[in-house]
């Protein structure tokens, strides 16, 4: 094809069809991000579904349309299935807008996911920003469930203010756990705040975590990863040993649409997950 696109396998049946499923539950974790918790209706199918952590779902509410959301409910969990949504537009106004009872469609599991079983016997030190939490939640419940396989497991969460971080209900726990070393931040002062203040970046130097057999994972806002990456590369991170999510580039979610391609590369087949070493060889349109 041209480019050097390489053609996608169809699919059967109607790729575009989804699953009906109703909304089970909302959180609502920040001013602009809720959680929804929602149950295939098909009981079948709900209790067949499986997933790797990583992986999205295409998120649709009928009439508005849909778009992508990691799940981020760890796959061990069968009673939902779980997104995190920032209102920033049409689509994630109109989940907003949802309550329990509702229905919703679901295209899921898409895309790649994090290669978790290449990383055993390893540090994995996640790195969460804002919203960028909704990815790294799924791989890290994930892997602390399977703790003894691994290293020592870090994670470094920030956010603007306390009240702009999502699964608060959840950090408590996060902190006491044993078996995860887990660091908050904001980024300016607040009263009675008792963790680290500053952006990301500079804490995570001040951290200094070791690149020996590590893996560093990030996730957040496109300027956070810019100079996170920056500050884990003067740490001393190999390219190879930094992993990072491009699901906001992704439409369709199986290739044919073509709008997420970069270079030879669909993000939505080939992504979302890639090592910064595999980003470094893409064209310089990401």
């Amino acid at each position: 094809m041209p480019g050097g696109i390489s053609p996608r396998p169809l699919l059967a049946g109607n790729p575009y069809l989804p699953q009906v499923a109703t909304v089970a539950e909302i959180i609502q974790e920040t001013r602009n991000i809720r959680t929804l918790r929602v149950v295939l209706d098909d009981a079948g199918a709900m209790e067949r579904f499986t997933f790797e952590p990583g992986q999205v779902g295409q998120l649709s509410v009928f009439g508005a349309g849909e778009a992508t959301f990691v799940i981020n409910s760890p796959p061990s969990l069968k009673d939902w299935l779980q997104f995190s949504v920032m209102a920033a537009g049409e689509v994630t106004e109109a989940i907003h807008r949802l309550s329990p009872g509702d229905k919703v469609g679901v295209r899921a599991p898409l895309g790649n996911f994090f290669p978790w079983r290449e990383w055993k016997g390893k540090n994995v030190f996640f790195i969460g920003g804002g919203i960028g939490m909704a990815p790294i939640r799924t791989i890290m419940l994930h892997l602390l469930e399977r703790k003894a396989e691994y290293g020592k497991i870090s994670l470094l969460y920030g956010a603007r203010s306390p009240q702009d971080m999502a699964y608060s209900y959840e950090l408590d726990d996060w902190k006491r756990n044993p078996d995860l070393d887990c660091t908050l931040c904001i980024d300016n002062p607040c009263e009675d705040w008792p963790h680290k203040v500053g952006l990301i970046p500079r804490v995570l130097e001040e951290l200094s975590p070791s690149p020996e057999n590590t893996v560093a994972v990030l996730c957040g806002p496109p300027i956070m990863i810019k100079f996170t990456l920056q500050a884990l590369e003067k740490l001393g991170f190999a390219p190879e040993n930094i992993v990072t999510t491009l699901e906001k580039r992704m439409k369709c979610g199986i290739g044919i649409c073509g709008r997420c391609n970069i270079g030879s590369h669909y993000v939505c087949v080939d992504g979302p997950v890639f090592t910064l070493k595999e980003l470094q060889a893409l064209p310089s349109d990401m």
